[in-house]
């Protein structure tokens, strides 16, 4: 005979097991009527096939030198909206029309969210601020930080920009002062990165990082190691994509979720040591009035004060993680890709040199934002062909109804000018697909072309129905437009105005050496052959 406590242990299991039949039962109830609502409220278009039966077409654009170019052919083969197969049985739908981009937009951070797996990764590498916040909180952080970066700011810092350019005019006069061809091989995007983290941290916080002068700062060292090791980085997608689903896969160690916690903790301990030196120096280095229009003086400020504006210290390290992130990454990446096209088109690198030569004297911030169209159209173009960040996702919180410009034809063949969207639904945006679109910017969207930002018709009426900055999605728009945009370019075009009036860049192998994206923490450019994210350049003095 069974002795009691072997017959209430017997009970226990029996009960621990049916709990988790019944959660496990709950759970595939709730999967299966969400799965019904979906496909029952959310207009089913028509997409490619999927071609794998575990990542859909996901891997395919993952892997893809030319996402955008995937993107657009569907966009001609399906319509404007569509959908494509994506990880584990995920589909996702795909905005290609200004009217229901624009649509997007106005509804983001309320309607549309960042999905778990974008929440948890930029938790995981700079916390939670501007970047992760939504809703309310996104409002207020954003509020708090906004005089930071306007006109008036922005003119301030101007030599902030120029100081660093000359820092690495002076090197690379030295450099090529020492070679007897009178020209030089320069790994550019290295410089790039230089230039781009010393300025954020002077015109951000005051901080000199010091990399212009060959110091090696923890941070750069954290950044670089992104892109050294391209096959990690390949594997590393493949986990991504799996995350989408499962989004606890980020909390895998890995050597790239490693890279990720280790730019956490230095960007982390900078900002720490920022904001202290700051709250000390907040009343001898500069005026109040000053000090509160500067980065650092606004988030100090924000940590006192008792209003609406009000952020949590956590907030506040992690903005400065943000802007430290974004000022280097995104900047280095397009003036890199300035200096690629400069070289690849020296017709046009030679008319910017002598719009910039006629201009005479380094232009003001407001100089640089009117007094120099061409440079203005070389940067923007820059933008269009090249945006840092190429595509993003989305999901939806609440029901919609999406407005199209033009119908198209669903699934089951009716043709229909709006489309209904079901919370829960994947929207996703292809910067770069939208950006270099023939449909939308004519059939030589794909060319390096800065005269089409200067001729009357260069810019298609298609184009124009595009909201963003400049008919742009690179800024993305609405109320998570890049708050440092207008930072960006002055730094842009100020950096670049220095350099080509100063040297001649061209490709080392030629006009027709073939670029390749690497992986890093963003798509980088890369001479084919190179180590990690190498472009070198040969250089001259512009006599």
């Amino acid at each position: 005979m069974p002795s009691p406590s072997n017959v209430w242990t017997t009970v226990r299991s029996i009960g621990a097991f049916n709990i988790v039949v019944s959660f496990a039962a709950l759970w595939t109830v709730a999967k299966v009527s969400r799965a019904l609502r979906w496909r029952l409220k959310t207009t089913q278009l028509r997409g490619p096939p999927r071609t794998s039966f575990i990542y859909g077409v996901s891997h395919d654009l993952a892997l893809s030198e030319d996402s955008g170019g995937m993107y657009e052919r569907w966009a001609t083969e399906y319509g404007v909206v569509y959908m494509i197969p994506s990880v584990l049985g995920q589909t996702r739908i795909v905005l290609c029309d200004p009217r229901a981009i624009a649509h997007f937009y106005a509804r983001e951070t309320w309607t549309y969210v960042q999905t778990p797996v974008s929440l948890a990764l930029l938790e995981e590498s700079i916390g939670r601020g501007l970047l992760w916040s939504q809703g309310e909180a996104h409002k207020r952080q954003r509020k708090a930080l906004t005089p930071a970066f306007s006109n008036a700011a922005i003119r301030k810092l101007t030599s902030v920009f120029y100081d660093s350019a000359y820092k690495a005019k002076g090197a690379w006069d030295t450099v090529i002062e020492s070679s007897k061809d009178g020209d030089a091989i320069i790994e550019v995007q290295n410089w790039m990165n230089h230039i781009s983290l010393d300025t954020i941290g002077i015109a951000g916080f005051s901080h000199d990082f010091g990399s212009l002068d060959g110091k090696r700062a923890s941070v750069t060292e954290v950044f670089d190691s992104f892109g050294s090791n391209q096959q990690a980085s390949a594997v590393n997608q493949v986990l991504l994509l799996l995350a989408s689903v499962f989004p606890i896969i980020i909390k895998i160690p890995t050597k790239h979720s490693n890279l990720t916690k280790k730019l956490s903790a230095t960007t982390g301990e900078i900002s720490n040591d920022l904001l202290i030196r700051s709250r000390r120096e907040k009343d001898v280095s500069m005026s109040q009035r000053d000090e509160e229009k500067s980065i650092m003086g606004l988030l100090v400020k924000s940590e006192s004060q008792d209003t609406e504006l009000r952020m949590s210290e956590e907030e506040v390290v992690a903005q400065v993680k943000v802007l430290l992130v974004a000022g280097y990454e995104t900047t280095s990446v397009s003036l890199t890709w300035a200096l690629i096209e400069l070289s690849r088109h020296p017709d046009v690198q030679t008319a910017l040199r002598g719009e910039l030569l006629e201009f005479g004297p380094d232009p003001t911030y407001d100089q640089l934002k009117a007094n120099l169209p061409y440079l203005d159209a070389v940067v923007h173009e820059i933008l269009r062909l090249h945006p840092p960040i190429g595509e993003f996702t989305r999901v939806a919180v609440a029901d919609d109804v999406i407005p199209l410009s033009e119908p198209v034809r669903t699934k089951s063949g009716e043709l229909t000018d709006s489309i209904s969207i079901t919370k829960g639904t994947l929207i996703t945006i292809s910067i770069a697909g939208i950006n270099r679109s023939s449909a939308i910017w004519g059939a030589d969207a794909k060319e390096f072309k800065p005269s089409r930002w200067l001729i009357e018709d260069g810019i298609t009426a298609k184009a124009k129905e595009v909201q963003g900055h400049r008919h742009l999605l690179t800024f993305v728009d609405g109320p998570r437009t890049c708050l440092g945009k207008d930072f960006a370019v002055a730094e842009f075009k100020a950096v670049l105005s220095v350099l080509v009036k100063s040297f001649v860049f061209e490709m080392r192998d030629g006009l027709d050496t073939p670029i390749e994206l690497a992986r890093g923490m963003l798509p980088r450019p890369r001479v084919i052959g190179e180590d990690g994210i190498g472009v070198p350049l040969r250089v001259r003095r512009y006599e």
